[in-house]
């Protein structure tokens, strides 16, 4: 599949994503500046969990840059739609195009999106059946690096060594323990709320209902009833598990060997 980068012109939505990139940001540089860092030059921790801490970072800014960016599958102007599968199709009362059933429009972005399950405005995109797949990576992999910070801030404190050569008049030293804090809390929120929101588009997937759908409490009698293995590789594009947590690749549509009424 081709890459396509879609952006949405919304203040609003760049200011929520501004809030998230800072929150990455702020964690990213203190957190290996005040803990990992000095603590591997003197040899208190491997310098595995220092690797490990950046492959967590990079994997949740990389999910969280192409979720804000993918197309989330906006429908073209003039679609072309199989003879066979005419029946599923209908038309949107807002703008006036044909679409397949279960697609919805955004009055947010301005067009319909194929298999929409919400708009999301800490991405500043809405969340579609062509980048839902990079919604979850980012709601698994925030929370993995928001229970690592919050791991390393308790550790800092209650378990690691003290430091003996560092330099206590730089800036980040002489505020550790309100950066720390700050740390902490930010970490609490996005752990707190990320893991509500995958449990709830997880359970969703398996049960083949969208945000949407279950807010408005109508799925159309489009759900379809299959393995919890079916469902996420629908959604994630491929029957490869490992390539479930990359988001260095490209989502290909997957057809199974189940009847099913949603486009895929």
């Amino acid at each position: 599949m081709k890459l396509r980068l879609h952006f949405v012109v919304d203040p609003m939505g760049w200011f929520c994503l501004s809030m998230v990139l800072f929150v990455w940001l702020y964690n990213t540089l203190f957190i290996p500046k005040l803990v990992l860092l000095p603590h591997y030059a003197e040899g208190h921790i491997p310098g595995a969990l220092v690797a490990c801490y950046y492959l967590a970072s990079l994997l949740c800014v990389s999910a969280l840059l192409r979720a804000s960016t993918a197309d989330p599958g906006r429908l073209a102007q003039d679609p072309k739609i199989p003879i066979a599968e005419r029946e599923h199709w209908e038309l949107c009362n807002k703008c006036n195009m044909m679409r397949p059933k279960r697609s919805h429009h955004c009055s947010r972005c301005g067009h319909c999106v194929r298999r929409m399950d919400h708009h999301c405005p800490w991405i500043n995109n809405c969340v579609g059946e062509d980048n839902h797949w990079l919604f979850l990576q980012l709601c698994f992999y925030t929370q993995v690096l928001s229970l690592y910070t919050l791991v390393l801030d308790f550790c800092q404190y209650y378990y690691f060594q003290p430091l003996s050569s560092v330099d206590r008049e730089l800036f980040a030293v002489r505020h550790e323990l309100a950066l720390l804090r700050g740390s902490c809390f930010m970490g609490l929120i996005m752990f707190g709320g990320m893991s509500s929101l995958f449990y709830s588009q997880i359970t969703g997937i398996l049960a083949d209902t969208t945000t949407i759908e279950k807010m408005s409490h109508s799925s159309d009698g489009m759900a379809t009833r299959r393995s919890w293995q079916q469902s996420l590789a629908e959604v994630f594009g491929t029957r490869w598990k490992v390539l479930w947590f990359l988001p260095f690749r490209s989502r290909q549509p997957l057809r199974l060997d189940y009847a099913s009424n949603s486009h895929v």
